[in-house]
């Protein structure tokens, strides 16, 4: 990935264990990354930062991650933006509850460095695909004279 490309990612969690482990994955995989302790440190990363991904722990004091992903989907700026949780929860109603929220995908801890590496290059590739999609409406228009 070259340095005009690199993507930018935000990654939330509570652990600062965690933020490191998934700052050395994320580093090794050539991203330049912004990472916060809890969902309103994140909010305002947001409002100052362009990220392309956002990684998320659902389980936080004060702002849970689904309020966090639910809250990011309000702004229209972050609607398509690829937001994973990052999470100890596997239960099927917690994932739907995630879904629901707006999450893009589910990722359980512990994870490996390269899965989660391939698991961001695969949303991120999928999010600048559809970005790149004409729209449906061709804005030419010839005038008839």
């Amino acid at each position: 990935m070259s340095d005009a490309t690199r993507a930018t990612i935000l990654f939330v969690d509570d652990s600062p264990t965690m933020r490191g482990m998934i700052r050395a994955a994320l580093t090794q995989g050539g991203y330049d990354i912004v990472e916060a302790a809890n969902g309103p440190a994140a909010l305002a990363l947001l409002q100052e930062r362009d990220v392309q991904v956002i990684l998320t722990d659902v389980n936080m004091p004060g702002m849970d991650g689904i309020t966090f992903i639910r809250t990011v989907r309000q702004d229209p700026r972050f609607s398509r933006t690829p937001i994973l949780a990052l999470t100890t929860e596997s239960a099927g109603e917690m994932k739907a509850s995630g879904k629901a929220a707006g999450a893009t995908g589910w990722i359980v801890k512990p994870f490996r460095p390269e899965e989660l590496r391939q698991v961001v290059a695969k949303v991120l590739e999928k999010s600048q695909a559809l970005s790149r999609q004409p729209s449906a409406v061709s804005p030419e228009l010839k005038a008839e004279g």
